[in-house]
């Protein structure tokens, strides 16, 4: 006999990393307990780049963003966010330093993050992609040219086309056996929005992880991001967003693709545009020939300001409304589980 559905058992692991994770972390945790944040480490610019290049730590960035996501203490997720506004500390932020001094402390950056995820009362685990001291590389063989290095990918206006590159991580990384382990036996895996090349794809080109992707009987679903960026993904469409993660995987592997189909308001898309970003464009045609199903909502969430006393972090103006998207989540899984069942 069947065990009846209960949510709060579904095993979920949540891939990427920045505010894409955080956005979909601080929303999941109370829809199940069993999460698994799986973190890309190739950050390397603001507070992060500092601490690696001075102290010659793994990345604390995006793990602590994690961290700070799926932790139930209000008052200690505003410490670990702090950041000093001026001083030897500037533009750090207090759970950098923190997860800094746990790893020089200990030696090993995976008790750091358990010792903070600790202190933090996490709902579920943070665990890096890799415990390797890797960057990230992009290269383009026919045109002779790479950049090195997830800040110069993030920040660069590609001058070829980012699906002709190779992205990698050099030198080259084993995965953690605790992330192909949550993989293996995860019943969803949910893509968070991200940074395609930046964000996703330094841990979806893993071999062992795209390997641990394409073999999991999980649900895998896609979360397609808002809109597009500049000198990157300019034209891209959401099922060229999930092409572009297959092709990071080496493979088919997506289940469901999440994409937004709502409107921000004029105020918004002013700002957008002067960035020269915009909406995701929505080709159903191609989206109806995929081999995952494609499923659209209103995703869209309330604007964030942009925060002036955080000098080494950009942020975004819109964010996905993780509620909807993450109740959505859930009845797709339940359905599916039903239909397998049957």
């Amino acid at each position: 006999m069947n065990e009846p559905f209960k949510k709060e058992y579904v095993k979920t692991v949540v891939i990427g990393g920045g505010t894409g994770s955080f956005t979909v972390l601080s929303s999941l945790k109370n829809y199940t307990s069993q999460i698994v944040a799986l973190v890309n480490m190739v950050d390397d610019g603001g507070s992060t780049g500092v601490l690696r290049d001075e102290l010659g730590v793994l990345p604390p960035g995006d793990v602590r963003q994690c961290l700070v996501a799926l932790s139930d203490s209000p008052k200690l997720r505003e410490l670990f966010s702090y950041r000093f506004e001026e001083g030897t500390f500037k533009g750090h932020s207090f759970g950098n330093i923190l997860l800094t001094a746990l790893e020089k402390m200990n030696g090993n950056f995976s008790e750091a993050v358990e010792t903070a995820a600790g202190i933090l009362r996490v709902n579920g685990m943070v665990v890096p992609s890799t415990l390797d001291n890797v960057h990230l590389k992009m290269e383009w063989s026919e045109a002779s040219y790479i950049l090195h290095g997830e800040r110069a990918i993030a920040d660069e206006y590609f001058q070829n086309d980012p699906r002709k590159a190779k992205l990698s991580l050099t030198p080259d990384a084993k995965a953690n056996p605790t992330a192909i382990e949550a993989i293996m036996q995860a019943d969803l895996i949910v893509i968070a929005p991200g940074d395609l090349y930046a964000s996703l794809g330094p841990t979806l080109v893993m071999d062992d992880i795209g390997e641990a992707l394409r073999q999991s009987r999980a649900v895998k679903a896609y979360v397609c991001n808002l809109v597009t960026k500049q000198g990157q993904t300019e034209g891209f469409s959401v099922s060229d967003h999930a092409d572009e993660i297959e092709r990071f995987v080496g493979g088919e592997m997506l289940d469901y693709v999440f994409y937004n189909e709502q409107e921000p308001t004029q105020e918004v898309m002013k700002r957008y545009k002067k960035e020269n970003a915009y909406l995701v464009p929505i080709d159903k045609k191609a989206l109806s020939m995929a081999h995952y199903e494609s499923i659209g909502g209103n995703f869209l969430g309330k604007m964030v300001r942009r925060n002036k006393s955080d000098p080494l972090v950009n942020r975004s103006l819109i964010r996905h409304d993780a509620d909807t998207l993450c109740s959505v989540l859930m009845e797709i899984y339940e359905k599916h589980r039903s239909q397998l069942l049957r």
